[in-house]
This record gives C-alpha cells, sequence and structure tokens, in this order.
C-alpha cells in the first residue's frame, strides 16, 4: 500500500513512547548498578558519573545529524539503523571486560539513542497539525515522564537478578524488540519527494539558516533549560538518595516518583487544553508552576535541619508539572519556523537540550549535589533562564505583530488613496 494511501498515525502514539523511554533508561536505569560498577572496576564516584556525561555529550553531538539524515533519507531508515547500533552497543556493554571498553560502548549508545526522539518529533509535525500535533506530543511527553522513575526500580530490580551486566542485557532486548517494531509498524512520513540532500554544504547551510533565525534562540533556550533544572537532581540521584536522605538503593522511588507524578500531571494538561488555552497561557503557567517549586525547595533547604522524604522530594512534582505544561508547546513553536526543514529544526533543539544536560551531569551536579540547598539555587537560576528566554521570545512576538499592523494599515490607506478620484 502506497504512503498516499496508508496512514502513517496508526500505530505512532505508542512507538513514539517506546522510543521516548530510551534515553531515561539510558541514564536512570544504571544509577543503583554504580556501586557494583565502581567495584567491579575498582574506579571511584567520579569515574563512574563520566558514564552519563560521555553519554549525554555523544548524544548531543549526533543529535545534529538525526535529523538532517532523516530529512534526506526518510524517517524510518535513520530511526531502524540507529537502534540496531544501540542494540549491539548495550550487548558490548553487557559484556564490556574493563571501565574504558564500558565507557566505549556509552558513547556507542550515546550516538544512536536520540535518534528516535529526535526524528520522532519531526514525525510528529509531518503528520499532524495544531492542537492534534500539541494532544499527540504531550502523550509522548507523559510516557517519558514515567520512564525516569520507572528505570532505576527496574535498575535495582535487575540488580538482584544478574548484577549491573543484567541492566545492560535488558537494555539489548528492548531495543531489538522495538527495532523489530519499528520496521513493521512505522510508517514512513517523509516520502521522497520532500527529502533534501545530505552532504556538508547543504546541511551547513540549513544550520546556517535556523541560527540566524533570531526568534529560534530564545525558544531553544527556554526549551533546553527548563529540563535541566529537574534533570540537576535527577544526575545528582546517587547523592541525594544515598548521602542527603540516607537511603538505599531501593530509596529511589522517593526522588522520581513526585518527579514522574508531576510531569505525568503535566503533559496531560497541556493535551487537555490545546486548542483551548493559548500557547502564550500554557507557557505561562509551566514557569509559574516551576518557580512555585523553586521557592518551596529554596525555603525547605533553608528550614529544614536535615533533609528527609517526603518533604525535601516532593516539591519537584510541581517543577515537572511545569516542566510538561511548557515543553510540548515550545518545541511546537519551534518545529512550526521552519516547516521544510523539521528534523533539522529537531536535532538543533535535541543538541541545544543534551548540551545542558551534559554541562549538569559533568560539571553542576558535582559541584552542587553536596547539599540540598546548592540543588536548589542551581535548578532556581536554570528556571530564570528558561523564564528569561521566553519573555524575550513573547516580546519578538508583539514587535512582529505590531509590524505586520502598521504594514497592513500603510497598505489599507495607500489602496484608498488609490481608489480616490483626481
Amino acid at each position: 500500500m502506497s504512503f498516499a494511501t496508508r496512514d502513517p498515525r496508526r500505530h505512532l502514539p505508542l512507538l513514539l513512547a517506546a522510543l521516548s523511554m530510551i534515553g531515561p533508561f539510558s541514564i536512570d536505569a544504571i544509577f543503583p548498578g554504580f556501586p557494583d560498577i565502581g567495584r567491579d572496576f575498582a574506579v571511584g564516584d567520579l569515574a563512574l558519573q563520566q558514564l552519563l556525561s560521555v553519554y549525554l555529550l555523544a548524544y548531543a553531538a549526533m543529535s545534529l545529524f538525526h535529523g538532517a539524515l532523516s530529512d534526506a533519507y526518510g524517517r524510518k531508515p535513520v530511526i531502524v539503523v540507529a537502534m540496531g547500533i544501540y542494540t549491539l552497543a548495550s550487548v558490548a556493554a553487557a559484556l564490556a571486560p574493563s571501565f574504558t571498553f564500558l565507557l566505549g560502548c556509552r558513547v556507542l549508545q550515546g550516538l544512536s539513542g536520540g535518534a528516535g526522539i529526535v526524528v520522532g518529533r519531526a514525525v510528529v509535525r509531518d503528520t499532524m497539525h495544531g492542537e492534534e500535533a500539541q494532544r499527540m506530543m504531550s502523550k509522548v511527553m507523559m510516557i517519558f515522564g514515567i520512564a525516569p522513575a520507572v528505570a532505576p526500580i527496574v535498575g535495582a530490580w535487575l540488580l538482584g537478578i544478574d548484577g549491573w551486566r543484567g541492566i545492560f542485557w535488558a537494555l539489548s532486548g528492548f531495543t531489538l524488540a522495538l527495532t523489530v517494531g519499528i520496521s513493521f509498524f512505522l510508517m514512513e512520513s517523509h516520502p521522497a519527494e520532500r527529502r533534501t540532500v545530505f552532504r556538508p554544504r547543504p546541511l551547513l547551510a540549513g544550520y546556517t539558516r535556523i541560527g540566524r533565525d533570531l526568534p529560534f534562540w530564545p525558544l531553544a533556550i527556554s526549551s533546553s533549560v527548563n529540563f535541566s533544572g529537574l534533570f540537576l537532581y535527577i544526575a545528582s540521584a546517587p547523592q541525594v538518595i544515598r548521602h542527603h536522605l540516607h537511603l538505599g538503593a531501593d530509596g529511589f522511588p522517593w526522588l522520581f516518583v513526585p518527579v514522574v507524578t508531576g510531569m505525568v500531571f503535566g503533559a496531560f494538561i497541556s493535551g487537555r487544553v490545546a486548542g483551548r488555552v493559548s500557547a502564550a497561557r500554557t507557557v505561562s503557567w509551566g514557569y509559574m508552576a516551576m518557580l512555585s517549586s523553586c521557592a518551596i525547595s529554596l525555603i525547605l533547604s533553608l528550614t529544614l535541619d536535615t533533609p528527609r522524604v517526603p518533604w525535601s522530594t516532593l516539591p519537584l512534582a510541581l517543577y515537572g508539572c511545569g516542566v510538561q505544561l511548557a515543553f510540548p508547546t515550545l518545541t511546537l513553536l519551534l518545529l512550526d519556523r521552519f516547516p521544510e526543514q523539521r528534523g533539522g529544526v529537531s536535532s538543533v533543539q535535541a543538541f541545544f537540550s543534551l548540551l545542558m544536560t551534559a554541562l549538569v551531569a559533568g560539571v553542576l551536579s558535582p559541584a552542587l549535589s553536596g547539599s540540598m540547598l546548592g540543588l536548589a539555587l542551581g535548578a532556581t537560576a536554570m528556571c530564570s533562564i528558561g523564564l528569561c528566554g521566553w519573555l524575550w521570545y513573547a516580546r519578538l512576538e508583539r514587535r512582529r505583530l505590531a509590524a505586520a499592523s502598521a504594514c497592513a494599515a500603510t497598505s489599507v490607506v495607500a489602496q484608498i488613496e488609490r481608489n480616490e478620484p483626481g
């Protein structure tokens, strides 16, 4: 059956949801295994943190190309090949004979793991518009929100079966099944007649064009930095759970369940208000929730004599809700700026977002995770930067609309003057 006669949206929600889980599982599922990995390879906490940093850096670098490759060769082939590589890298990680070899496997996981979510966003915009696209993005983000909470629980469970290597065996099995599912059920949403050429010069020209678009930057900043404030806590999970809250490997849900609950609720609200509430109001609600969370976290970190559950982690539910309220709308605003280059735009957005998460994991988390106050201050700073980006974009939009109104008024006056006799 041809592209024109098949509905590419038929299996889209389930497939995109599964693809969105790869990133959180690649990061969070291995946290419970950190002590065993350190013991097996005789490495310390700083080295173990690099298992996260190298994955994120590779993920960020390759995200610049996933979208452009899908613009040139189609969405489906890029996702299938990337998932196949991720599966092989996970098998190699499960068999890793040394820590250096394991780091190399993590790099391969990072290079391939981002294809699904990056290209998936372009698939949504290829096949849906307006409020339908926002609802679909919100559904995907709901699953994305659940994954970080489920991942460490699954990781801790797998530790009891086959140690830390069992985590990577599970990742390889999941992505192998997903690769098969995509091969059979994902319909190509970017037909050959719409494709671009993948060459260095056109690719650079396309990214240059995106970079010269002034409204792109505040949207990219806002959408990238918001999640980083939440990811600061996620990346610091081993420190928060073991050292601040004094809990064992089974204590990770105390951090991740509030995060997930908030993210799922925020994504649900975003989907429900699609088409009923303006984009500006939805994003504003998101920032109100995030800033309120930051304020509560700061107060608790200053007033509690020692961090404790559930109070020290409960405000993260409000932050997660705000992130998911704002993210679908910000993403769609970004993609709509370049309708013919959605894959490339999605890549650039993912690149900036992942650079931020890599910075958080490799620099900010080690520097700020020594206290809950440091984490609260870091999250507040990132949320404030995101808010500044959104206000910048709102001001640019007001200027554009004012200029368009003035131009329209001038055209009307000129038309009237031309129609007046003698």
